[in-house]
């Protein structure tokens, strides 16, 4: 967290926090959310903006109860999650990186949704794969031990026997199938952070 934050949230401890105004899409756009697209539902302007990108990455974190904030100053500015609370993009030096930034060196899991939305967890984090990437880790997919075409992938979404793995910088990485409504229970966030009543 940045300094001046930090220091700010010394200044004035007990600003309002703020809820519905900033989203993170599926493919790690930070969306910015007035009135308007709040009451129609939408997902709001991208933003652009590297400097305030930037400053949203570094001051990015959640509280005990798994809701995921932006601290704005002293104001904690809660975020709509499209997907996950991470979104990892394929690099070439790091393999995978976050939308914040922050290069994903190592994956402990691989999680396939029904309709084959990409999820990696290492460790505490938790990233969908931005689609447009997700094929080149299809492209590593095996199943018991032998590359998985497209056919063998969805017979394995559907059910089918077999044990998926992904082939990921020198290591097989176990996968498994995740219902994706289910997601944010199972891994403690908060899709859509709500004011206290």
């Amino acid at each position: 967290m940045d300094d001046i934050v930090k220091q700010a949230m010394a200044k004035w401890p007990n600003v309002p926090h703020c809820y519905g105004w900033l989203a993170l899409d599926g493919r790690g756009n930070w969306r910015m959310r007035d009135e308007a697209a709040q009451q129609a539902g939408a997902p709001g302007d991208k933003l652009n903006n590297a400097t305030l990108i930037g400053f949203i990455n570094r001051n990015y974190g959640h509280d005990d109860a798994g809701r995921w904030y932006f601290q704005n100053g002293p104001q904690r500015v809660y975020v709509n999650l499209e997907a996950t609370p991470y979104i990892a993009r394929t690099d070439p030096a790091h393999g995978l990186v976050l939308q914040t930034g922050v290069p994903l060196d190592a994956i402990e899991r691989l999680y396939l949704t029904e309709v084959g939305v990409a999820i990696v967890q290492a460790g505490e984090v938790l990233a969908q794969v931005d689609d447009r990437d997700v094929a080149q880790l299809f492209e590593a997919l095996e199943l018991d031990g032998e590359p998985a075409d497209d056919d063998a992938l969805m017979r394995w979404l559907d059910g089918g026997a077999g044990t998926l793995g992904l082939r990921w910088q020198g290591n097989t990485i176990p996968a498994e199938r995740v219902v994706r409504e289910e997601l944010a229970q199972r891994f403690g966030f908060v899709r859509t952070p709500a004011a206290p009543a």
